[in-house]
């Protein structure tokens, strides 16, 4: 068995989401896919993926030899890079995953700026409002927002931001500014569903904890559109303090019950491949670290 070959194979089979796809991406045929990954992982003696008729998904084996995998091949890319004289120069397809707001307002610049500079990399961005599996999905480069579970991912803080209560001007103007969140039922309420359903908010009060059950009077799911409501003196929304930026400079949002956030949530830069990171990863971390970390908004 060609064990380089066998990687190949079964780095292709994770990142295209299945045999067929697979084949496709290789110029093989699908059986050619199955019979290396059934001979390589007869030769680890380990099952690396579970087969249904729908999709293919990693083992926890197969998660942490997907892992070393792509590094070895990385490894060996610049080495051959690095033998041809081609090193410094990124190419290839690059993917990326970001909250939708977010990949709108700080990565898309980014990622538009890398691309000018790069002209042999194209890119894939898939922004979206939920947690990302970055193995599974084949993303190479993520931001996240919030703490970190302990994972095989490397990552990077960038800024922080607050979870911020507001509205506009004019509906406090009409119906008066809550002092404490208990105030808060006495308020038409706007809630966004999705990456975090719960109808509850969480406030802090010195080392106590006060949560309060809302009973929103519109449920959206995404940001924009909870925002535009508040923006329109609907009621009062609760979000990120960098998906408001823009509105509280304008004038078109209050914040309210500053003394009551909970603490700041990290922004994070995160990837997979470690200090072997290939080099279209490594320039794009290098662009997005440095400036998404001289952007002052993430830091108020």
């Amino acid at each position: 068995m060609d064990r380089l070959q066998a990687m190949t194979t079964f780095v292709a089979v994770v990142e295209t989401g299945g045999f067929s796809a697979a084949a496709r991406k290789l110029d093989v045929s699908p059986s050619v896919i199955s019979r290396v990954i059934t001979e390589l992982e007869a030769h680890l003696g380990a099952r690396l993926l579970t087969r249904t008729t729908r999709i293919v998904r990693l083992t926890d084996i197969g998660t942490a030899y997907f892992d070393d995998c792509r590094r070895i091949m990385g490894e060996i890319d610049t080495a051959e890079r690095s033998a041809s004289g081609a090193q410094a120069t990124p190419r290839g397809q690059l993917h990326l995953t970001a909250p939708v707001l977010f990949g709108k307002d700080y990565v898309m610049p980014i990622a538009l700026a890398y691309l000018s500079r790069y002209p042999e990399v194209d890119m894939v961005c898939w922004f979206v409002d939920r947690v990302v599996n970055m193995v599974e999905e084949g993303m190479d480069v993520g931001v996240r927002i919030g703490e970190l579970p302990s994972s095989s991912l490397q990552a990077t803080q960038v800024g922080r931001v607050r979870r911020v209560v507001c509205a506009s001007p004019a509906y406090l103007a009409k119906h008066g500014v809550p002092q404490h969140p208990d105030q808060l039922a006495a308020h038409p309420t706007i809630l966004t569903v999705g990456a975090s359903p719960s109808s509850e908010w969480r406030f802090h009060a010195s080392s106590a904890t006060i949560v309060e059950q809302m009973q929103p009077r519109i449920t959206t799911t995404t940001n924009d559109s909870a925002i535009a409501a508040a923006v329109a003196g609907f009621g009062i929304v609760r979000v990120l303090s960098y998906q408001i930026a823009d509105a509280l400079r304008e004038g078109h949002l209050s914040v309210l019950l500053e003394d009551f956030e909970p603490p700041a949530l990290p922004v994070s830069v995160v990837h997979r491949e470690g200090r072997h990171a290939t080099r279209k990863v490594r320039a794009f971390l290098d662009l997005a670290i440095d400036t998404l970390r001289a952007d002052t908004r993430l830091f108020s």
